[in-house]
């Protein structure tokens, strides 16, 4: 009888240091034992330093596998319930859509996404979220154009720019999804008009922006059509470039041409109540502004501070118009288009 009773007093002891040190562990309990996969096609070491801050503020560990957009969703497709991925993260809104219209993203109600990210940069129905904008606009070459001849996209048709236009290749997600953009505002018929006369105006037809800006610099173009933080990290390397930005359509039009970066829930995930937790921090005013800046982008929470090279490219008028989730829905129109009058 007296060993029993000692025996259970051992137990209750026992029981109530376990309760004691649980509440008063200085351990992040949720996060310690939390590892998120991040499945992206954004460059790592434009994400490298933003998984360390959340872990730092968390505990969080966050492993990430990098690729093209497509493979990334093919593999989690193949992959299915036994997937990794938490969530998926890329560029362009016609990437973003596309992974939703494969039932690879999870439907994510969050008040603190709703608030903080606007309605234009999200999907209509919450399954990839924007968390950083990028304007797809004009460059020029300073010693060859004067910023008052310029205006709009459409204008870039006009026979005047003859042989003085570089384009990126058509084949590339984000023209498509500007010439998207010229569809849901001007209408198929415009849209295909202005096409043609990029096309017919064309110098050359570049891999890549990087390679449009060389070309207006070296004088093979007089100007071209580039996201911003490719002029960004060409003015880092060298200041003095003869080379300038140009925000076309402002005023009484649509405003200039913007995407996003962004990520969504993967469907498989097992750890969906701490991925919603990452991508609402990642709208946070703290992160906003070291994720938009590590690649001179612009935050989508309007609170949050610019770098101060993209500040002095000056303010603009962005298309807050045209949803971007209609990149993906027009995305095999503007390719058509394209096809059709040869922008290859």
């Amino acid at each position: 009888m007296h060993t029993n009773l000692n025996r259970s007093k051992l137990l209750i002891t026992t029981a109530l240091i376990l309760f004691l040190s649980f509440f008063t562990s200085t351990e992040p309990r949720a996060a310690a034992s939390t590892k998120l996969t991040v499945y992206t096609s954004r460059k790592e070491h434009l994400i490298e330093e933003i998984f360390k801050q959340y872990t730092q503020n968390t505990g969080v560990k966050i492993k990430y596998k990098t690729g093209t957009p497509g493979a990334l969703v093919q593999s989690i497709i193949a992959e299915g319930s036994k997937s990794p991925a938490d969530i998926y993260m890329t560029v362009d809104a016609g990437n973003l859509w596309f992974a939703a219209s494969e039932d690879v993203l999870e439907k994510t109600s969050s008040h603190v996404l709703k608030n903080n990210i606007p309605e234009n940069v999200r999907d209509k129905n919450d399954r990839w979220f924007g968390l950083s904008i990028r304007a797809r606009t004009i460059v020029y070459n300073t010693e060859k154009v004067k910023p008052q001849d310029l205006s709009t996209y459409e204008d870039l048709a006009s026979p005047k720019w003859k042989g003085r236009l570089c384009l990126r290749t058509g084949k590339k997600v984000y023209n498509q999804s500007l010439v998207a953009m010229l569809i849901y505002e001007l209408g198929k018929a415009k849209a295909r008009e202005i096409v043609r006369g990029w096309v017919a105006n064309t110098a050359k037809i570049h891999s890549n922006d990087t390679s449009v800006l060389k070309a207006v610099v070296a004088g093979e173009c007089d100007l071209g059509i580039v996201n911003t933080y490719y002029f960004g990290r060409l003015q880092k390397k060298n200041e003095n470039i003869p080379l300038a930005l140009f925000w076309p359509n402002q005023g009484n039009s649509y405003g200039a041409h913007i995407n996003i970066s962004g990520a969504g829930i993967v469907k498989t995930s097992k750890n969906k109540a701490a991925a919603k937790k990452f991508l609402e921090w990642l709208s946070s005013e703290d992160a906003q502004s070291s994720y938009a800046q590590i690649n001179m982008e612009y935050p989508v929470l309007r609170s949050a501070t610019n770098a101060p090279q993209v500040d002095a490219w000056g303010k603009f008028k962005p298309n807050n118009s045209f949803p971007l989730y209609k990149a993906g829905e027009l995305q095999k129109e503007a390719m058509l288009l394209m096809q059709e009058v040869k922008y290859r």
